[in-house]
């Protein structure tokens, strides 16, 4: 028979108009937070918190969810070069963009 492997703990927690899957000392990129290095924020917008057979969707948020990470590192992406080009008109525009983004480490997922 096969046996039942036991669910790490996660939660999908909603920032930066993204989602992610998270677990406890997960480290992961974000959108830029406001916030400085080493500095701990909360995340409210938790959309899901699974621990085992245990199961909590939100409806569309959970209430009393709190998601608690630490600020690593302000960081910026690879650029990302935007070409515009019209052909026969002579026209070639060339720029370029670096999102910023916030490297955090994952501490506690806790819902009450």
């Amino acid at each position: 028979m096969a046996e039942k492997t036991k669910v790490k703990k996660f939660a999908i927690i909603k920032t930066g108009g993204k989602q992610y899957k998270i677990s406890e000392g997960d480290t992961l990129l974000v959108e830029k937070l406001d916030a400085e290095e080493g500095k701990t924020l909360d995340i409210k917008d938790i959309l899901l918190v699974a621990d085992g057979d245990k199961v909590e969707v939100g409806k569309p948020i959970i209430e009393n969810g709190n998601v608690r990470v630490k600020i690593i590192s302000q960081e910026k992406a690879d650029k990302i070069v935007v070409l515009k080009y019209k052909k026969r008109k002579n026209y070639r525009k060339k720029t370029g963009h670096r999102q910023k983004l916030t490297k955090v480490q994952v501490e506690k997922i806790s819902v009450k």
